[in-house]
């Protein structure tokens, strides 16, 4: 999230973190009272993830920190608060829990980067690149282990839950970094490996909102299944922007998939396409370093079917995440979930 200007107060930063929000994943908020306590609960989660990574030891402190003030959308736990609205308790259970998921996600970024040897996190220098990679694999240990102990205070379902998302995370990277095995669908293993490695932390967002607020039991698992198809499609709408969208856009170079050899949804599905031009495929077999040629893949695949039946699967995906807020009550809070399912699709074009 962007910084509110020095010396602004708390409601400078609470309207500066909603308007992030607005911004990169397509939140709207009408309801007054909603937008204050959401942008509220977010500036609490904000002085929580300072606390909780604070350490005597220099260094530690340091590397934890790093990303905290780095920033990010916050996506999980504003997802976390929004679930909070659909039960009748709104209290300090909920912060930590929305506290907790961001620092497993920020956890999961710490190890990222050094598989990926990042050298730039939300603009700033990884830090495996500050530091080395010691220092980012122990530092998102130092993360996993403090949303642990934030999580145990919530109970033991809740450490339960947890513990079943780190399997799920760690199993999606796992998968990927295996690849698919002979006789398996790339996509489908492409669809796994997203569902695991981003749906599942979202998943148990909502999951916590809805738990920690006393919600029914049946909108609880409405809210996660909502947040597992959501944050699955956010890495597809993702994947289509890398190359339908211009890199003044992006605020990035484009193509960045192609340089790194990461095969995405779109190529997959050009890769899977008889009629795909043999150049394209020929391209899509490894990393490519040259612009020139970057760009010429960006082309060739904007004139391919993959990138229209990517948007198609994002579309279903979509539909598939309003009809499960359709369980919940009518009220400002699933509106402002199905601003976000909307969003997804409308970011695309």
């Amino acid at each position: 999230m962007s910084s509110p200007p020095p010396g602004a107060g708390p409601a400078a930063a609470r309207d500066g973190a909603v308007e992030d929000l607005r911004a990169t994943v397509g939140l709207q908020i009408e309801d007054e009272p909603l937008l204050r306590a959401i942008a509220g609960g977010l500036a609490e989660v904000e002085t929580i993830l300072r606390d909780v990574v604070k350490s005597d030891v220099p260094a530690v402190h340091d590397a934890a920190l790093h990303l905290v003030e780095a920033g990010g959308k916050r996506f999980r736990p504003l997802f976390t608060l929004l679930s909070s609205q659909f039960g009748p308790k709104q209290g300090d259970q909920v912060l930590v829990a929305a506290a907790a998921v961001e620092l497993v996600h920020l956890a999961t970024l710490y190890h990222d980067d050094v598989m990926d040897e990042a050298t730039m996190r939300r603009g700033a220098e990884s830090v495996n690149a500050r530091w080395d990679n010691t220092v980012a694999i122990l530092t998102g240990d130092f993360l996993f282990a403090h949303a642990s102990r934030l999580v145990a205070d919530l109970g033991t379902d809740a450490a339960r839950i947890i513990a079943e998302t780190f399997g799920e995370l760690v199993t999606g990277q796992m998968r990927e970094t295996v690849g698919p095995g002979p006789g398996d669908d790339p996509v489908e293993h492409y669809l796994t490996v997203i569902a695991q490695k981003t749906g599942s932390l979202i998943a148990t967002s909502g999951r916590f909102g809805g738990m920690m607020s006393g919600a029914e039991e049946d909108h609880i698992q409405a809210l996660r299944r909502f947040g597992d198809i959501v944050g699955t499609a956010f890495q597809i709408s993702d994947d289509i922007i890398d190359i339908a969208s211009p890199s003044d856009e992006l605020g990035k170079a484009q193509g960045t998939d192609l340089r790194e050899g990461v095969r995405t949804l779109p190529m997959l599905y050009a890769l899977a396409d008889p009629d795909t031009d043999p150049r394209l495929i020929e391209l899509l077999a490894g990393p490519i370093t040259e612009d020139s040629l970057v760009e010429e893949a960006l082309e060739l695949l904007r004139r391919s079917s993959g990138l229209e039946r990517a948007r198609v699967t994002l579309s279903d995906y979509a539909s598939r995440a309003r009809s499960e807020l359709a369980a919940l009550p009518a009220s400002p809070a699933r509106n402002a979930c199905e601003s976000v399912a909307d969003y997804m699709v409308a970011r695309t074009h």
